[in-house]
């Protein structure tokens, strides 16, 4: 059963679109403010959708969908009882994939929550993803993530871990890897390598345990 966050002050808000969702078939969890809904995208980051009011206490929508999007890249829906193009586009530069102004209509809303949904089902299955347990690695977005958090690397980490593993279970030379990632005309010290190695390594944490080394031979990405 696919999950909605609802994040609204509004209790009132908050039920109609429970009782909406809950009939469309998903399960619908409430959240009062921003900070409510960073600390359950935490401790429950499995949302399919994010539907979030902007002017709240503590911390306001765009804050908030800023935060998560950190966390997790879950869609995020905008509500907002000001629908100038300053505000949608404000929205739009904090994350937002859609935006809704009030008084909306729970019907349309549900329709939106629908589409969104169904075009990150669509991105997923057509996107260039590696999935090893929490490990998630998105050729096409080139990001990594571990357990829904995404890892920051530097270019060459990313360049690095990206042909090891579209080569996984592959015996990779040292030279070949330094030819592949740094060019052909490279002429620096072939430490380089082991220290990029030893960096990935870190970035990647529990599942370091992938890199395998091939004494005098180079390296393997082991799935």
């Amino acid at each position: 059963m696919k999950k909605i966050l609802v994040v609204d002050d509004e209790e009132k808000i908050r039920s109609i679109i429970r009782k909406y969702g809950e009939f469309e078939g998903y399960e619908v969890s409430e959240a009062c403010d921003g900070m409510d809904a960073i600390t359950k995208v935490k401790e429950n980051g499995d949302y399919d959708v994010i539907i979030m009011d902007v002017m709240m206490p503590e911390l306001d929508g765009f804050s908030a969908c800023s935060e998560i999007k950190k966390l997790k890249d879950i869609p995020v829906i905008m509500l907002s009882a000001r629908g100038e193009e300053y505000d949608r586009i404000h929205g739009f530069e904090a994350g937002v994939d859609d935006y809704v102004v009030k008084p909306f209509s729970p019907k349309e809303l549900m329709m939106r929550v629908n589409v969104v949904t169904s075009r990150t089902r669509a991105e997923e299955t057509s996107a260039d993803i590696f999935r090893y347990e929490g490990l998630e690695i998105n050729f096409t977005a080139r990001t990594v993530s571990i357990d829904g958090k995404r890892v920051d690397m530097s270019p060459k980490e990313y360049e690095l871990l990206f042909y090891l593993v579209r080569n996984k279970n592959i015996a990779l030379e040292r030279e070949k890897l330094i030819t592949e990632v740094w060019g052909y005309d490279y002429y620096g010290d072939d430490r380089t390598l082991d220290t990029h190695i030893k960096l990935l390594r870190n970035s990647l944490g529990e599942y370091r345990k992938l890199l395998v080394t091939l004494r005098g031979v180079g390296y393997r990405f082991e799935a």
